[in-house]
């Protein structure tokens, strides 16, 4: 099994993930959503809804080579054709295990800054916790 579809079990397992069009479509309202992903079985109009989701925000939406029944064996479905991922280290790894650097490119330039941003402010945030418990060294 591929290394992707791992981590879309993963992200499922680890309500990381959110399966099917209405919740996507929830959580990308919200601006939850790192990563809408579409097997490329599913039809242009769950294409066309999955990108009008994100548009206008930095959600990134791809199109993923694996089908709709692939996707749904490892979330324990019989069909999936779209899914969430709402964790912004999940979704680089699973868009780095794809495989396809140049055609992911930019969805991969925009999660990886959105990771590094995120893992300075978690810093930040451990430092300040640590201050107020301690007192700053001068």
């Amino acid at each position: 099994m591929d290394r992707a579809l791992n981590y879309l079990a993963l992200a499922r397992k680890g309500s990381l993930a959110e399966l099917g069009e209405e919740p996507v479509g929830a959580v990308a309202r919200t601006g939850k959503a790192y990563l809408i992903m579409v097997a490329s079985d599913a039809s242009d109009h769950t294409w066309r809804r999955a990108k009008s989701f994100a548009a206008g925000t930095e959600q990134q939406c791809i199109r993923v080579k694996f089908t709709k029944e692939e996707m749904g064996f490892v979330v324990g479905r019989t069909s999936l054709a779209i899914a969430a991922i709402t964790d912004c280290h999940m979704a680089l790894a699973l868009v780095n295990a794809l495989g396809e650097p140049e055609k992911y490119s930019s969805a991969i330039e925009v999660l990886s800054a959105k990771s590094e941003k995120l893992k300075k402010r978690q810093a930040e945030a451990k430092a300040h916790k640590r201050n107020v418990r301690m007192g700053k060294k001068k």
